[in-house]
């Protein structure tokens, strides 16, 4: 007959010989665990890549700016036309959205009022933008529109009706058309981040203005005639 005494005693010493191992390779996991926890806790080291000075980058950006208030950070440099744009667009906002108001009780057209109330809309996006894009880039913006700007609100207000629709739409047009030339030329050569998003945003705006402006079916083909003349005057 076998010894079951002995088979006893040797299945004792497999069972505790399997209870050892078990307990190694969890003390080896436990132990990669607490390590993968150090590794990834705040501040410190990962993949023995030093965890980013924070307050040396902070500082070095605050001099960055400070060293060039015609460059921000990572924004490349602001030249003269581009401070231009910028009042341009801050201009034509404080007599478009006026403008594009006064449709809303001086015209007879649906879609003049329409078209105005694309103005209203698309120059109260951009007013805002310009005037936070401006304080960004340290550009001083005016407060008013120009004298030629401000006569052109003085008409729209006197007019009425079918008189009101045919000058808003040729006015409009006519002021559209040239500053969208100015928005290309910004557009395809500032070395600016905040001025190349702008423009983009800009250019959108002013191709819906015209567009609806277009629908009308009140723009002469005059107006469109006087645009190109003056965005590519003949050569001398």
């Amino acid at each position: 007959m076998p010894d079951h005494r002995g088979m006893t005693g040797r299945a004792k010493a497999r069972t505790a010989l399997v209870v050892v191992a078990t307990l190694a390779v969890v003390g080896v996991g436990s132990v990669m665990v607490l390590q993968a926890n150090a590794q990834t806790a705040p501040g410190s080291t990962q993949a023995g890549v030093p965890a980013p000075d924070m307050a040396g980058m902070q500082m070095g950006s605050a001099a960055q700016a400070g060293a060039d208030s015609s460059t921000i950070a990572g924004a490349g440099p602001v030249t003269e036309l581009d401070k231009t744009f910028l009042i341009k667009v801050r201009q034509a906002g404080l007599w478009e959205i006026p403008a594009g108001d006064l449709a809303q009780t001086n015209a007879s057209s649906e879609q003049v009022k329409r078209a105005g109330l694309h103005l209203l809309d698309g120059h109260s996006h951009l007013d805002q933008l310009v005037r936070e894009d401006a304080k960004m880039l340290g550009v001083q913006l005016p407060d008013k529109a120009t004298a030629e700007q401000q006569d052109w609100v003085r008409q729209l207000t006197n007019a009425k009706g079918a008189e009101f629709d045919k000058l808003f739409a040729n006015v409009l047009r006519s002021s559209h058309g040239k500053i969208f030339a100015t928005i290309a030329e910004v557009r395809a050569g500032t070395q600016n981040d905040v001025i190349r998003r702008h423009a983009t945003q800009a250019n959108a705006t002013v191709l819906d203005h015209m567009t609806v402006l277009e629908d009308t079916g009140l723009v002469d083909a005059k107006t469109i005639a006087e645009v190109a003349t003056a965005v590519n005057p003949p050569a001398k």
